[in-house]
């Protein structure tokens, strides 16, 4: 897995987002997602856009700025996605396809979190913005 030397935070259009600092290849394991574990009772208790849930009981609230993977954006054309490693119950996001040092790591948050976060503010990913000529 990949370091946090190989990534930077930056500011992107829509607030933070992280660019690679070296190549990664398909495949490639970039970061883990991590925060506190709850259970789905306590994370629907506490609404944030951080929350990943994993499965029927648990999910990880990964608002702390610890969790560099927070800091990656969604897009409807990602260059990343997330696996759930099901064993562990952990997820991390590997490259999709090759990123190159200087990309923004993105991935697809899934139609539940689009609909509730993104779609109403409407979506700033590179392919939107492209679509509606921004």
């Amino acid at each position: 897995m990949a370091s946090r030397n190989d990534f930077k935070i930056f500011r992107s259009s829509a607030g933070f987002g992280l660019k690679a600092l070296r190549d990664f290849k398909k495949g490639d394991r970039l970061v883990q997602y991590t925060g506190p574990k709850l259970t789905n009772k306590q994370a629907d208790a506490r609404p944030n856009k951080y929350l990943f849930r994993l499965d029927d009981r648990w999910t990880i609230d990964g608002s702390p700025r610890s969790n560099l993977a927070r800091y990656i954006n969604h897009a409807c054309a990602p260059n990343a996605e997330a696996v759930h490693e099901t064993d562990t119950n952990r997820i991390f996001i590997e490259a999709r396809k090759r990123i190159r040092a200087g990309e923004e790591i993105t991935y697809d948050y899934g139609r539940e979190h689009f609909e509730a976060y993104i779609e109403p503010k409407g979506c700033r990913c590179a392919k939107c913005r492209d679509e509606r000529g921004a």
